[in-house]
């Protein structure tokens, strides 16, 4: 990681990704409208709290506190959600900071856009969170993409919440908000719906993980969702929503580490790069 901040690498993964199989048109129920389709889901879901909840019990994930769930209950429209990426369970802490928030979780659902390998490369048990977990793949394939971007939009005029991680890459505990890419706030223009920016902050616990590791213990902050300017273009409001949740990031990381944001490039570092 620190070679990959120095050389402004942020938008690459510090660990291979496995490859995965192009996601072809019609591959994915993305509104679940499969009988099948719901039953999976339903199980998954079903599946994935009872894996959190051993989770939690044995101390692998540790939420401190969960800041701002006012922000999240007094939406009226669907939103897409932003946090930061530095761990494979990290939705997880959203996920629970999305059941505290909301009541009725079949009125407004919680949705996690994933990467195309993460969909088609997992076997096992991970595989079947994967593909069933209310999750929305994205694909390299242009049909495919297309009836994401067109599920997504859907989803969000029904109401329902969108997780994007808007950083694009995963870097293992690492505590800086890095550039952010426009996917997210273009679903956000796209549908007239605001982003919910939330960022996860870290302090060491006293446990110690498999790995030898400290485990982390998480705040998750929840702030005001940021709704797009009926004046501005499209390409303006991406901008302004990107710049926008990077300084509400960086405002959550500077107050909660006590210190400035400050990146180890040779090159100034933007809200996008």
């Amino acid at each position: 990681m620190k070679q990959f901040e120095e050389e402004g690498r942020f938008y690459e993964d510090v660990e291979n990704d496995p490859p995965g199989e192009t996601i072809k048109a019609g591959e994915v129920d993305y509104l679940r409208k499969k009988l099948s389709s719901k039953l999976y889901a339903h199980t998954a879901y079903k599946i994935a709290r009872k894996f959190l909840n051993k989770m939690i019990e044995d101390k692998k994930i540790i939420i401190k506190d969960i800041i701002g769930t006012e922000n999240l209950r007094g939406l009226k429209t669907g939103a897409v959600m932003t946090c930061n990426h530095f761990n494979a369970f990290d939705s997880f802490a959203i996920q629970m900071a999305y059941e505290a928030s909301i009541s009725n979780w079949k009125k407004k659902r919680f949705y996690r856009v994933i990467k195309e390998a993460n969909y088609t490369s997992f076997p096992g048990f991970y595989g079947f969170l994967m593909r069933h977990c209310y999750t929305l793949p994205l694909s390299s394939s242009p049909k495919a993409m297309g009836e994401m971007m067109r599920s997504v939009d859907t989803l969000l005029k029904q109401g329902h919440l969108v997780l994007v991680y808007p950083e694009q890459s995963m870097w293992w505990n690492y505590r800086k908000p890095k550039p952010l890419k426009k996917g997210a706030y273009r679903f956000a223009v796209k549908s007239n719906v605001p982003v919910v920016p939330c960022f996860i902050t870290m302090q060491d616990s006293n446990i110690v993980d498999d790995d030898g590791f400290k485990v982390q213990e998480y705040t998750i902050h929840i702030e005001k969702p940021i709704y797009p300017k009926k004046e501005l273009s499209s390409s303006d409001n991406m901008d302004y929503l990107l710049e926008e949740n990077y300084s509400v990031w960086k405002n959550i990381y500077e107050r909660s580490y006590q210190t400035k944001l400050v990146y180890t490039t040779k090159e100034e570092v933007h809200a996008q790069m």
